[in-house]
């Protein structure tokens, strides 16, 4: 198969982000060239980049990853805790600093996403736990001058002779001995950690409100920083009449900086009540001129066009129009939406005597510390990022313009700040998931099997813009004009030579299709994109799986039996579908319930969703949701159904509410009562079947929301009758959707 098409993961491994291949940095030995941040004990003993274990059996684990409510902090301390014969909860957890040691190995850099972290560390991390409990073993045979195969380990202690020994005594020993790189790992029956269901690890301080996020930080000195963005984004500061504001109460400083005008006082209420008072002009950009509908418009016109970058082109899609007995043909939008964490961008920094403490939950330390040193002109070394719990990210805490704005101010105010952006701030000058116009013209035979599939479409692309975001954070010293460059290039690379992989990803692959044709056109009208939940999944998904539906009932089929008839060279995602169907098959719906059935293949991970739906006065319910996932080996089953939970419920919220609208190129939404979410009486019973593939795991923190919408989608056909195309879901605008039957 020719193609064009990149993995997303794929292409950060090519582009400039990485530099140059898997496991770049990665050392299982910590001898990175620079000094590992960890602050040693007196008497620890530190193997490596992970761990430091101290003489009195104190087990401390370096994570690599950032704990964003995934649960990845309990997850990957299971890995490294299973072949150290170390109950994970046992272990005192602590996120790691900048190094290259703590490089994601899928990604090459120190950054977490993609539901790559379970399945990245899955052998390094085993293999740390491995080889340290093997050079723990070689030391205390020489301190017990007993044959190493005669010791065996558990939790935490060497047993010799009915006698136990706590690894700390011989943490002063192992210190002199070289520890292995390849020591035997278990076989998954020797297993006493992995797959087993046990609290979390961060679930104590969570619920006691003992867990620090970025928020929650407060060091002495500190001040409070708002900032005055542009209502247009890309719209730079002309003017502004500082004078009230800095008349204010507590206001200490006024300043310019790149993305507006920033206000530092005493308080941030202070801040925040004057930065209200300025009064700032605002250059004119062509986005200026954009609306909501406007921008409907234009990506209809580029659909009605034959134009496009072709992505995918197999077989051939005429012969099979011609081969079917009916042709459908449908159009589905999916609007902006924002991420709208629950904790807000935020960063505290302090620079004192050419030295930088940086605060912050971010999805890249890496990259944060670089933006300290290309703003503040430091060296490297000499800033510290402190990373906190994160407050949710879901993508947006990838982009660190926050961490820019505050270097700005500290850099010239010369006092330590907290930089706090309010829920306003973050839905309206923020970066969001792009809009999507997707048009799907299939057929389908009298023995159900599809037997063309062409697929178009239209909107922005997410990587040039994520480029221009991580680039000068991994790079610092990369200069402003070649970041520009390479965005640049980058950019019309994917308007006119490869499609951006994020645009169409799981649009067409899940399925045996033999003839399919993917093309798709870029319209970007200059509003920020990046990475959100699941990514191009969370709308191409909802447009596959709503025509595989429509192509079900036109064959007259069972809308499982029909995928999984489309589904006999895809193996797993077909056990997943079928293990569903015979859920579905079990289930007595009241009266007035209807079910609605979706499958997608995300993040190497399969799952099938059923929604159990109700439809009351033009009002959508949807009661409960059945979802069946295979993501190879479970490490924790009870965090792996709690992330499909999750996503069920970000993605029910933007299949029913979310939507952006723009008018005169502004953000018209502003906090949860105009950009609402799904309410705790609206959220559905869930319930999770894992199916253990026996492979190593897969994705968990996204795979759950794509087959959401489709789901509820189709449940809300089978209820009545009519065909939504355009999320979120509203049956009053059911008129305005474009589907039919053309052949």
């Amino acid at each position: 198969m020719k193609t064009l098409n990149l993995s997303r993961r794929g292409f950060l491994k090519t582009s400039g982000i990485v530099g140059g291949g898997l496991v770049v940095g990665f050392s299982l030995s910590g001898c990175g060239r620079s000094p590992l941040p960890i602050e040693p004990d007196a008497d620890g003993f530190i193997p490596n980049a992970f761990l430091q274990i101290t003489a009195d059996n104190t087990m401390r684990f370096y994570c690599p990853r950032d704990e964003m409510g995934q649960g990845i902090s309990t997850g990957l301390a299971t890995l490294i805790g299973e072949e150290l014969d170390v109950d994970p909860a046992s272990f005192e957890v602590v996120f790691a600093g900048v190094h290259p040691d703590y490089n994601n190995p899928d990604f090459g850099v120190q950054m977490t996403g993609g539901s790559t972290s379970l399945s990245a560390h899955y052998l390094p991390l085993r293999q740390v736990g491995a080889d340290t409990r093997a050079v723990l073993i070689e030391a205390a045979a020489m301190d017990l001058d007993v044959p190493a195969n005669q010791l065996t380990t558990e939790s935490g202690y060497v047993l010799s002779n009915g006698n136990r020994y706590p690894y700390g005594q011989f943490v002063a020993t192992a210190a002199t001995l070289q520890t292995p790189e390849a020591a035997p790992l278990k076989s998954s029956g020797d297993f006493r950690h992995i797959s087993r269901t046990f609290p979390r690890i961060d679930g104590i301080a969570k619920s006691t409100g003992t867990a620090q996020f970025g928020i929650d930080v407060d060091i002495p000195g500190m001040h409070h920083a708002v900032v005055r963005r542009s209502p247009v984004a890309g719209a730079r500061l002309k003017s502004v009449d500082k004078s009230a504001a800095s008349s204010m109460p507590g206001v200490t400083d006024v300043i310019e900086i790149s993305s507006g005008v920033a206000v530092v006082a005493e308080k941030y209420w202070q801040a925040k009540s004057a930065a209200e008072k300025l009064e700032p002009v605002w250059q004119e950009v062509a986005l200026d001129q954009v609306s909501s509908a406007s921008l409907r418009r234009d990506y209809a016109a580029q659909m009605s066009q034959d134009s496009g970058l072709v992505a995918e082109d197999e077989g051939d899609v005429g012969a099979g129009f011609e081969a079917a007995q009916k042709v459908l043909e449908g159009e589905y939008w999916t609007p902006y939406l924002a991420h709208a964490p629950l904790e807000p961008m935020n960063a505290v920094l302090n620079i004192e005597d050419g030295k930088a403490q940086l605060w912050s939950g971010t999805q890249s330390v890496q990259a944060a510390a670089g933006l300290v040193a290309r703003f503040s002109g430091l060296e490297p070394e000499n800033i510290t990022v402190h990373n906190t719990y994160l407050g949710g990210a879901f993508g947006r805490r990838g982009t660190l313009t926050h961490v820019i704005e505050v270097t700005e101010i500290v850099t010239a105010v010369n006092k330590p700040v907290q930089l706090l952006w309010s829920r306003e701030d973050d839905i309206r000058h923020g970066i969001y998931r792009p809009a999507s116009l997707m048009r799907i013209r299939a057929g389908v035979d009298e023995a159900g099997k599809v037997t063309t599939w062409d697929a178009k479409r239209v909107g922005g692309n997410i990587s040039p813009d994520s480029l221009k975001n991580i680039l000068p954070g991994i790079f610092p010293g990369l200069g402003e004009g070649t970041v520009n460059w390479m965005v640049g290039l980058a950019d019309s690379a994917m308007k006119g030579w490869i499609t951006d992989p994020s645009s169409i990803e799981g649009l067409f692959e899940d399925y045996d299709f033999e003839n399919v044709k993917i093309t798709h056109t870029t319209v970007d009208h200059g509003l920020p994109l990046t990475f959100w939940r699941s990514v191009g999944h969370s709308y191409t998904s909802f447009a596959k799986e709503s025509m595989m539906d429509e192509l079900a009932i036109a064959a007259d089929m069972d809308p499982v039996e029909f995928r999984l008839q489309n589904t006999k060279n895809n193996p797993r995602l077909n056990n997943v579908i079928r293990v569903a169907g015979e859920a579905m098959d079990a289930m007595t719906p009241d009266e007035g319930h209807y079910l609605g059935f979706a499958a997608h293949h995300s993040f190497a991970t399969d799952v099938a969703e059923i929604a159990e739906v109700s439809v009351e006065n033009g009002k959508v319910r949807v009661h409960k949701v059945t979802c069946v996932v295979d993501c190879g080996i479970a490490v924790n089953p009870d965090i792996v159904r709690a992330q499909m939970e999750g996503a069920i419920m970000f993605g029910l919220t933007a299949a029913l509410y979310g939507n952006l609208e723009l008018e005169a190129g502004e953000i018209q939404e502003s906090n949860f009562h105009d950009y609402p979410i799904l309410r705790m009486n609206e959220a559905p019973d869930v319930e999770v079947i894992i199916v253990d593939s026996g492979t190593e795991p897969t994705g968990v923190g996204e795979p759950g929301l794509p087959p959401i919408a489709p789901a509820v989608a189709n449940a809300v056909f089978a209820a009545t009758g009519q065909r939504l195309r355009s999320l979120p879901l509203n049956l009053g605008a059911a008129s305005l959707q474009h589907g039919k039957e053309v052949g």
